[in-house]
């Protein structure tokens, strides 16, 4: 059986008869708006991303936690906080990304967190620079249950891997793939499902092939490639790769670039998900990396209140006006897909 079929399978696997309605209702409702122009919204969301830190150990210079720019506050999700919130929603949920801003090791009970989530019958996933791997993590992460890793690798030799993830170590990265794949053979586990996330920019494009060979020899399941978002992308920016496909960016005839995708004026990720930061601000999708947007508080509200509140319904009815007047939306290459 292939590794990705397996994955699927456990991802299915975690479907139930409540959550297969939930989704209809999150499908109906999203179509029927698309259809009328007019915000509809039943049921509660299939996916949500929780921050479980926005600490960092590298200073990527494409990221706000690795550049300390935030606005927000800093700080780390508290175990209390997050088996409260999830007790709220794990019937409906289906999809839990342990993951927002900042690298999820740093949280001291990161693991035991998903350990919480797993055992509700959630499909988990993070994402990770890898560095924190070492044995003892690596075996923790296996018996936590947790579904799918991604592991950012955005470089197959230091030279390049360091021109983005400044003060990372890649063998450190690769030396932890090698302790999950090596405590996943150890335990007999088929999760996590590992992937190597490539984040195509100029310098490191080159080595495409590369990362492909590399995720081979040490036994993880599958490479991504990645396009990148930057900020300042108007008057050109070095990271924007050669490669066309690779780009979220074209350039015009004057010289300017803009994002390649139509805005289109309307966006599933308001229907199905939505992002949880670390101190419990509801934000609408992961562009708004500084919480600007803050729809509700899960201090002062229940989720559910919070998800049909008049500041949502205004936000997903001011996309449906114009999603290239929301700030937010003008660099996003995702928000049209449907399953995105």
């Amino acid at each position: 059986m292939s590794l990705y079929l397996k994955d699927s399978i456990n991802f299915l696997s975690k479907l139930s008869f409540r959550r297969i309605i939930n989704i209809t209702k999150l499908f109906c409702s999203f179509y029927i708006t698309k259809w009328t122009k007019r915000a509809i919204q039943w049921g509660v969301p299939m996916t949500i991303s929780i921050e479980p830190t926005t600490a960092c150990n590298l200073r990527c210079p494409e990221c706000p936690s690795g550049l300390r720019s935030f606005s927000r506050e800093t700080g780390n999700l508290k175990t209390d906080f997050f088996r409260s919130t999830l007790d709220q929603l794990h019937k409906d949920l289906l999809y839990l990304i342990f993951y927002f801003q900042g690298e999820p090791y740093i949280n001291p009970n990161f693991l035991d967190m998903v350990k919480y989530a797993s055992d509700k019958g959630i499909y988990t996933i993070t994402s990770t620079n890898g560095h924190f791997l070492n044995d003892a993590n690596a075996k923790k992460t296996i018996e936590s249950g947790l579904d799918r890793m991604i592991i950012s690798v955005d470089g197959t030799t230091q030279e390049v891997y360091e021109n983005y993830r400044k003060e990372g170590k890649l063998e450190s990265v690769l030396q932890g793939a090698r302790n999950m794949v090596k405590w996943k053979k150890e335990l007999k586990s088929s999760t996590p499902h590992l992937i190597f996330q490539f984040l195509v920019v100029k310098p490191n494009e080159h080595q495409i092939p590369e990362i492909y060979k590399l995720a081979e020899e040490i036994g993880v399941d599958e490479v991504k490639l990645k396009t990148a978002q930057v900020y300042d992308y108007k008057d050109g920016n070095e990271l924007i790769p050669t490669i066309d496909k690779y780009a979220r960016y074209k350039k015009n005839a004057d010289g300017q670039y803009e994002v390649k995708n139509e805005l289109l004026n309307h966006c599933w990720k308001l229907w199905h998900s939505c992002v949880i930061t670390w101190d419990g601000l509801v934000v609408p999708c992961c562009f708004d990396k500084d919480a600007e947007h803050q729809l509700g508080d899960l201090k002062n509200s229940d989720f559910k209140e919070i998800w049909h509140n008049e500041s949502y319904q205004n936000f997903r009815n001011s996309l449906l006006k114009g999603r290239d007047q929301i700030d937010i939306c003008t660099n996003c290459t995702e928000g049209c897909k449907v399953w995105a």
